[in-house]
């Protein structure tokens, strides 16, 4: 073949690395998967998050093996765009997408589901100004390989299928086109739900 498709991947994750301000920008399948990989990485262990926010961030913390703490109190859960994974780096920015918005030494999920401000219809992004991790959240998107062809290729660890494909970078930089240079968050239509009211977290420990 005389053009690798993948190729149109990594001009969307630049044209997101620029338009954030972010050094790196990794794209994977889904903010859920994005905050999955960061977690694992970090290596996360006691993680506190606001209790109204989507059911699949504290999954993707518990996946990663760490433990989530719910913080019910009312300025927690007054989070408009982005909030942290405490005490982490670690920044859920699901709901915005805007120009400039990237945090030194941060962590940052993007989500580009169809109701985000970037609506491809699926597919999340990375973005950090650590290489080190950048080049580790690559192999890890793609089952642990390189960007080489596989016969030429060593394996060290045990990746995930969690990588974007050129469909979704292609419409993700069609959209860019005409995109803003500043948008608005996206606000959750009613509001998230108290997670504390779930069976499955009914266990967790809560702050106030």
């Amino acid at each position: 073949m005389k053009y690798n498709p993948f190729e149109i991947v990594k001009t969307f994750e630049n044209q997101i690395a620029a338009y954030t301000g972010a050094p790196f920008a990794i794209s994977v399948d889904s903010c859920t998967n994005a905050l999955f990989l960061i977690c694992k990485y970090l290596e996360v262990n006691e993680v506190t998050i606001p209790s109204q926010t989507y059911l699949s961030v504290p999954s993707s913390i518990i996946h990663a093996g760490g433990t989530v703490i719910f913080d019910k109190s009312i300025k927690a859960n007054e989070w408009t765009g982005i909030y942290q994974l405490k005490p982490y780096p670690i920044f859920d920015a699901a709901l915005r997408l805007t120009s400039g918005m990237f945090i030194p030494k941060a962590y940052m999920a993007l989500s580009f589901h169809l109701k985000k401000n970037l609506p491809i219809g699926k597919g999340g992004m990375i973005l950090c100004d650590d290489e080190n991790a950048a080049n580790w959240f690559k192999k890890a998107r793609y089952e642990g390989r390189s960007e080489k062809p596989y016969k030429d290729d060593d394996i060290d660890f045990c990746g995930w299928n969690m990588y974007m494909t050129p469909e979704q970078a292609s419409r993700g930089l069609f959209l860019l086109q005409n995109y803003p240079e500043f948008k608005m968050d996206v606000k959750e239509e009613n509001g998230y739900r108290d997670l504390t009211e779930l069976s499955v977290f009914k266990s967790n420990k809560t702050v106030y």
